[in-house]
């Protein structure tokens, strides 16, 4: 059996393949709800990955609380989502607000802070732009986006974003007077154990107070800083400089690898 690689990554939508009028589904969080999340969405992460590393909250925690604030990453695979909710709930302790385009096929999700967006016309999808710049009063919350639209190839270049961050980060500043846009570069590495590592490093925050922007323009622009701080983060670890980063979690070594290094100590004693 052989896969036609050209399906693995489409231009179209999900839900324009499918062809489907889809309800737009809203968020619906509670503190039960929230508590089930956490214990379903940690727990999934921490059995896959042997640990999740980040750097930069500084850079996060520099920003104005007193405005919203958007995080927008890139979205190269499956695990992306659980990855914002992680963040969002781990690192900035906030709940999430994250659209998920097939949340009719998994609706409770909306219980964990996902609501839905159905690109199949653009009156529908704009139904969902428009509930985003809605939540983003919501102090106890952060919008998580993906602006490339689809889930592109693993270290896709270039970044291209669609306009609806743009859109909505100028109709914020149009309803709440500024915008924190805080660019995350996240990123999955084998580092010499069985599983992989979750590594993800916030940019500097960029603070928009001027609604009168080009959005595709904008759009472009945000691109490029998140394009240039994935590369950057790239770099420096395929270099092995790990310097500022933190661990959120890191798993025990499995008893192989336990006992490998124990033959290394022997080894490096009889030397």
């Amino acid at each position: 059996m052989t896969t036609d690689l050209s399906k693995l990554y489409e231009d179209i939508t999900p839900t324009k393949q499918r062809g489907k009028e889809e309800k737009f589904r809203p968020a619906r969080t509670s503190k039960f709800w929230l508590w089930i999340a956490d214990w379903v969405f940690h727990g999934m992460l921490e059995k896959r990955f042997s640990a999740f590393r980040y750097k930069g909250v500084e850079n996060y925690k520099n920003r104005d609380e007193n405005y919203p604030t958007i995080l927008f990453a890139p979205h190269n695979n499956w695990w992306d989502g659980i990855v914002g909710y992680n963040i969002c709930s781990r690192i900035c302790h906030k709940e999430i607000r994250i659209m998920i385009e097939e949340l009719n096929r998994f609706p409770v999700i909306r219980r964990g802070g996902g609501y839905s967006v159905n690109k199949k016309s653009a009156l529908t999808a704009m139904e969902s732009l428009k509930y985003s710049v809605r939540v983003l009063k919501d102090k106890k919350s952060h919008l998580y986006l993906f602006p490339q639209g689809v889930i592109s190839p693993p270290n896709h270049r270039p970044i291209e974003f669609q306009t609806g961050l743009s859109y909505i980060a100028q109709n914020g500043v149009k309803e709440y007077g500024k915008i924190n846009l805080v660019p995350v570069a996240v990123n999955y590495f084998f580092m010499r154990d069985n599983r992989p590592e979750v590594w993800v490093e916030f940019g500097e925050n960029i603070s928009l107070t001027d609604a009168d922007i080009d959005r595709k323009e904008y759009s472009q622009y945000l691109a490029g800083v998140l394009e240039k701080l994935c590369d950057k983060q790239i770099k420096e670890i395929s270099n092995a400089e790990f310097d500022g980063y933190q661990t959120l979690f890191e798993q025990k070594l499995a008893w192989y690898r336990q006992f490998e290094q124990h033959l290394k100590k022997i080894k490096g004693k009889k030397k």
